[in-house]
């Protein structure tokens, strides 16, 4: 049996790729190789890699961010779904916990998993390297999950 990659995309509403899927096709790969990103709630762009509207995942995304050196997203946590994120350069530290009262310091190499409705806070302690890491997710939809908390963001964590 041999199955074949399917590339055929649209332009979806965000601006992002959306595959077509035949009614009643046979499951088949899907490739982006789209270098699209877009702005996420959590304040960087992603690439947006593979999810539901990119490759019609059902339950999953990855997507890669890149941190700039000094930077920090926005405290958020990803209602009722895991994640797990993969450092492919630079560094990165993680607060994390009800109010951020633990952290983690993640090198080039390091895997970190968040389980689910865990509030976190990705801080980028360079002040001349970026991080760039690769995060998976349990929501196809990937954004539809996260939930900011801003009053999260008023503490000072460096």
């Amino acid at each position: 049996m041999s199955y074949e990659v399917d590339v055929s995309t649209k332009p979806h509403t965000n601006g992002n790729p959306i595959h077509e899927t035949k009614a009643n096709a046979r499951p088949t790969c899907k490739l982006n190789s789209s270098q699209s990103t877009y702005l996420a709630k959590q304040g960087y762009p992603y690439h947006s890699g593979i999810s539901v509207h990119t490759a019609g995942s059902k339950a999953i995304a990855m997507h890669t961010v890149t941190i700039p050196p000094g930077a920090r997203e926005k405290a958020h946590l990803h209602r009722d779904h895991e994640t797990t994120v993969y450092l492919i350069s630079g560094e990165i530290k993680v607060w994390f916990g009800e109010n951020l009262e633990e952290s983690c310091f993640m090198r080039a190499g390091d895997f970190l998993y968040i389980p689910q409705n865990v509030p976190h806070l990705p801080i980028n302690p360079s002040s001349t390297e970026p991080g760039v890491v690769v995060i998976s997710r349990t929501d196809p939809n990937e954004q539809a999950s996260v939930v900011l908390l801003p009053h999260l963001d008023k503490l000072q964590r460096s």
